[in-house]
């Protein structure tokens, strides 16, 4: 499958999609109860989410660095075995070029699920992702589209990576209209927001917190369930400030809100944003009018998009702090 790869996607059409394209796809389904869960940790969750995919959507592609013994992270482990080399396989060290495949593999109807490496790497991947991912269906009026593809990548610091494996870039893309960009803040968020993002009509990237690979644990619901994009979730009440976070932060939030408490009566209400394009808008201008004193926006990225939505700004009547 990498000679197939690096030959380009007229050797994809002719085989692995010819293939790949009689099996029908999972439609997006809204959320369900589920009654029986299981206590695992999110690169489990995240492994269950692509294993579900592609046990029920025959068209989907899992691809990337050392994706087919596992990954570095172990979150592929066990589906080549399970679902073979033709739609579980390691690519050539080309972030561009990983995209770019799974640009063309999107447009011939496939559902691609990328993975780079590490986020670090996604940047000569940029051009790929802002100007050929993002743009594929405005700029064919429709008539084309690569709404089928995920990037999957793992972001944030470990404690050891050095600046090479612990940026979040997360900044970098939430101003580009076309995509959607995901961060979940624990293992039965990434779970039914992976799954949400792969059967989403527009191209997502997926980050994920690779420190909480193992230290966050959780009962996740069995089986198949999804998580809507764009709803962001209150983690903790609170009446006194507001506190907005996504991914790995969100748990330095919380433990945050309850020393603030314990040590200063001071009640903070915490909100993970999960999806950062489109964030929103409407649940945290809800909950900071409801407060009405103060607001507080927590990052760890290298740019945060600053939205000035009147909904959320203008109806404060205190402090607006980003730290």
């Amino acid at each position: 499958m990498i000679s197939r790869c690096s030959r380009g996607l007229s050797a994809l059409s002719r085989h692995s999609c010819s293939l790949i394209l009689r099996g029908l796809s999972t439609a997006a389904a809204a959320s369900s109860e589920k009654s029986e869960t299981s206590r695992i940790n999110l690169c489990t969750a995240v492994n269950e989410a692509l294993a579900i995919t592609l046990e029920n959507n025959k068209k989907a592609l899992v691809f990337g660095e050392d994706v087919s013994f596992g990954g570095v992270f172990r979150c592929t482990a066990d589906l080549l075995q399970r679902f073979g080399k033709e739609r579980v396989f390691n690519t050539p060290l080309s972030e561009q070029g990983i995209v770019g495949f799974g640009i063309g593999a999107a447009s011939l109807g496939c559902t691609p699920i990328a993975e780079i490496q590490f986020a670090d790497y996604i940047y000569p991947a940029f051009d790929q992702i802002v100007n050929e991912a993002s743009k594929y269906r405005y700029r064919s009026g429709g008539e084309f589209n690569c709404g089928g593809l995920t990037i999957r990548a793992p972001y944030g610091a470990v404690g050891h990576g050095g600046h090479y494996h612990s940026q979040s870039p997360e900044g970098f893309f939430t101003h580009v209209p076309g995509i959607k960009v995901v961060m979940p803040g624990g293992p039965a968020d990434a779970k039914g927001l992976l799954l949400s993002a792969i059967q989403d009509p527009d191209p997502v990237i997926f980050f994920e917190p690779k420190m909480m690979y193992r230290t966050a644990v959780e009962e996740v619901p069995k089986g198949e369930y999804t998580i809507p994009l764009g709803k962001a979730q209150v983690k903790r009440e609170g009446t006194d400030i507001t506190l907005v976070g996504w991914g790995q932060q969100v748990a330095v939030l919380e433990k945050a809100a309850a020393l603030s408490l314990e040590h200063h009566d001071i009640s903070c209400e915490v909100i993970d944003l999960r999806t950062l394009l489109p964030w929103d808008v409407a649940a945290v201008g809800k909950h900071a009018r409801v407060l009405n004193d103060a607001f507080a926006g927590v990052h760890r990225c290298t740019q945060t998009r600053r939205k000035r939505h009147s909904e959320v700004y203008y109806g404060l009547h205190s402090l607006c702090i980003k730290c």
